[in-house]
Formats: C-alpha cells, sequence, structure tokens
C-alpha cells in the first residue's frame, strides 16, 4: 500500500497534523519510535489535549495507519518530521530525536519525495544537518532528486479559534521548485500558505514569533514588580493601553513562562548567533533572565502576604491552583507552576494542588497532594495562589472564601484578591 505522507513523531505537532490529512482524504501514515504510543493510536485513545478518543478512532476507521516500522516511509510520497527539540547543554537544541527521524528518513527515501522538517531549530539546520544525512543514507541530491523543505509547526494547543486548517504555514525549500512542492503538499491542508525565500527564512520566522513573546512578556513582567512596589495597577495600566487602536499589542504578566515555545525556543537563535557570531542576542537573554525568576518572584510575594499578617511561610499551608502551563489544558510541559513548588518548599511550605486537568503531579522526588474538595482546601489553607486560570475556576468566588488569596492572573475584581 502507498501513502500520501507519513508522520514522524505522534506528539502535539505530528498528530494534529496527522489528523487534519486524514480529513482532507490523504492516505496517512504515522511513524513513532515509542510503541506504546503506537499501540494506543491503534486502538483510538489519545494522549494530545486538542484530540479527542472520538478524533483518534474516526482517523484510525478513516485509514490512518500507525506504526513503528520504518521500512513503511519508503510507501509515502511525503515525508514530514515532526519530533521534539528539547533544550541541550548550552542552550541549543537537542537535535538527537530529529537526527533519529533524518536517518529513518535517509534509509527509505525514493527518487521524487518530498522532505519537511517542521520541529523548531535554528536556522541552518534542514540545510547544514538534516540535507547531508538524508544525501548520504540515500545516495539521491535534494533539489534534484528529491525534495526537500522547513515548514515551522504552529500549533496552539486548546486554542479554539485557529488550529491546523485556518493558521497560515509559512514554507521554505531548499530550490524554488522545492518550495512548489511544499507550497502544493500544504495547500491541499491549509486555508493560505505563506513562501520564504529558503529554509534559513523559515527557520528564523518560527523563532522570532516566539522571540516577540517573549521579550513582551519579560517587558510586563518586569513592569508587575515596580508597579507593585508603586502601588500602581498594572492590569488596569494595561487595559487601559489596549484601548489604543493602533501600535500596541497587550501582554500580561504571570507568574513565568511555559510550553516548548516560549522559554525555549528564543534559546536557539541566542545560541546560534553566540556560536556562529561571537557575540549575544541581548534582548533574548535578558527577557530569558527576567522570566525565569518570576517563579522565585512570586514565592516572594507569597512570603510577604503571609508575612504581613504575622504568619511565618515555613509551616504554612499553600494551595496552588493549576499547575499546566496553559488553561484549559492538561500539558504540564516547562510548567511555571514546578520551579513554584520547589522555591515554596524550600521556604518550608506545606503544598496541595488542584487542576481538574492533572490527576497527579510530581515535583522532584515528593508527590504533591491533589485536593478534590476545591472550596473546602480553598478555605483551610493559609494562603491559596491561583497560579492558572482554568475556565472552572471562579476566581472571586474563591477569593472570597479563602484566608488569603493571590492571583497571578489578574482575573480577579474583588478586593479580598491580591494581584500580581
Amino acid at each position: 500500500m502507498s501513502y500520501d505522507v507519513v508522520i514522524l513523531g505522534l506528539g502535539y505537532v505530528g498528530l494534529p497534523l496527522a489528523h487534519q490529512a486524514t480529513r482532507v482524504g490523504m492516505r496517512v501514515l504515522g511513524f513513532d519510535v515509542s510503541a506504546r504510543v503506537v499501540s494506543g493510536l491503534a486502538a483510538g485513545r489519545s494522549h494530545v489535549d486538542d484530540l479527542s478518543d472520538t478524533d483518534v478512532a474516526q482517523m484510525v476507521a478513516d485509514g490512518f495507519t500507525p506504526t513503528t516500522d520504518e521500512s513503511l516511509i519508503a510507501t509515502a510520497s511525503t515525508a514530514v518530521i515532526c519530533v521534539p527539540t528539547p533544550l541541550a547543554e548550552g542552550d541549543g537544541p537537542d537535535l538527537s530525536a530529529v537526527i533519529g527521524a533524518t536517518e529513518a528518513v535517509g534509509r527509505n527515501l525514493k527518487p521524487g519525495m518530498l522532505v519537511v522538517l517542521e520541529s523548531t531549530t535554528y536556522p541552518g539546520t534542514t540545510d547544514d544537518v538534516v540535507r547531508p544525512l538524508l544525501e548520504r543514507l540515500s545516495g539521491l541530491t535534494a533539489g534534484l532528486d528529491f525534495h526537500l523543505a522547513f515548514s515551522p509547526e504552529r500549533i496552539d494547543p486548546g486554542n479554539e479559534r485557529y488550529g491546523a486548517h485556518n493558521t497560515p504555514k509559512v514554507v521554505g525549500g531548499h530550490t524554488p521548485a522545492c518550495t512548489d512542492a511544499v507550497a502544493a503538499f500544504y495547500g491541499r491542508l491549509v486555508e493560505t500558505v505563506v513562501r520564504t525565500r529558503g529554509t534559513r527564512e523559515a527557520e528564523t520566522a518560527k523563532l522570532l514569533e516566539n522571540t516577540y513573546r517573549h521579550v513582551n512578556i519579560a517587558l510586563v513582567n518586569e513592569m508587575a514588580r515596580f508597579c507593585h512596589e508603586l502601588d500602581i495597577d498594572l492590569w488596569d495600566v494595561i487595559h487601559a493601553a489596549s484601548t489604543k487602536p493602533f501600535g500596541f499589542q497587550a501582554f500580561y504578566p504571570g507568574p513565568g513562562v511555559g510550553g516548548h515555545c516560549i522559554p525555549i525556543d528564543p534559546n536557539y537563535l541566542s545560541h546560534n548567533v553566540r556560536s556562529k557570531l561571537g557575540y549575544p542576542f541581548r534582548f533574548v537573554e535578558l527577557a530569558q533572565e527576567i522570566n525565569a525568576t518570576m517563579p522565585a518572584y512570586v514565592a516572594r510575594r507569597a512570603q510577604n502576604l503571609l508575612n504581613a499578617d504575622g504568619q511565618a511561610v515555613h509551616g504554612a499551608t499553600v494551595l496552588l491552583l493549576g499547575v499546566t502551563y496553559k488553561a484549559n489544558i492538561a500539558d504540564r510541559r516547562e510548567s511555571p507552576a514546578t520551579p513554584l513548588a520547589r522555591h515554596l518548599m524550600s521556604l518550608g511550605a506545606k503544598l496541595a494542588y488542584h487542576d481538574p486537568y492533572v490527576p497527579s503531579w510530581r515535583v522532584g522526588d515528593l508527590v504533591v497532594p491533589r485536593t478534590e474538595d476545591l472550596e473546602g482546601a480553598a478555605a483551610a489553607a493559609d494562603l491559596t495562589i491561583l497560579v492558572q486560570h482554568h475556565r472552572g475556576y471562579d476566581a472571586d468566588h474563591l477569593a472570597g472564601i479563602a484566608k488569603r488569596f493571590f492571583d497571578t492572573r489578574g482575573v480577579t475584581t474583588s478586593a479580598e484578591a491580591h494581584r500580581l
């Protein structure tokens, strides 16, 4: 059997892409090195927030084939690499999964195939790392015997407005013909395809998007600190500034940044600039410094709230509400709740948590107790901290019944709450 596309890596990026490709009638092969992931998908079980078990079961019914059999890659006309690129030592990307997936494709590459890298990485990875591997293992030449391109993933877990179909897709090919090929492929999947001059421009576009957010979040996080000291309501300031119909976009402070994109991806660009050009990307490094210290700042504010009432943080019970990195999803990757919990524990606080999406939570070797009785726990705790505002939380109501309520998301309006 032949396939229109094989998607390598069936996680938060690859599985939604496979879902969209299946929906438009493509014959889709999903490759993953995890037998557990593959068997779960074959049984109709989802492991990502944006797809339900019903969605996956329908994909399988429509012909989606998950596999760990590398040889089947050769039966696909297009291969899309969607594997993770975590941060490695020295703040560069760990390319081991990309290299492994590329080698798998290279061993099965056939003339005329299109190979696309979607994994976020530093500029030059497609041409300097992926291309040589594919050419060496296959004996074929990119741009002549097969097409090669980069198209950055733009998955936003939990976003109910923008998904794979209506989010514009940036593409850049190794050659103009490669760009034509990748644009034609994604043109079957999405409403809008945006072409760049080449692979490096497409790679850098992804990093610019996330660096823009990273830097602006750091700006308001730093403003949150001095506005608190100056008794200025920053949330009101942001609301007022947002009424300007041009030249301003609202960003909001919080207990830190999480997920794969914001705290991780800008470091790839910073690392690339340092390693290749020998000087720092100062905006990124400063933003990283500010955002990374927010959990410690929230812990100090929590300590001060208790001290103001003559209570030590040591031995105090602190309830954390919402421990995922983003509202209304179960994803805990790089969640600021984890370093916040570490700081509070180092101060001697006794922690508990509530999160409707997280049945168990471990911080290091410690299993943090989970409460089922949200209101009872909020009323009993010495301090309740809203870390993530899930839609099921009535923050003003909880602030009214809590002994002390610290809102790090700026959603409360009641006088009982203390806002970041």
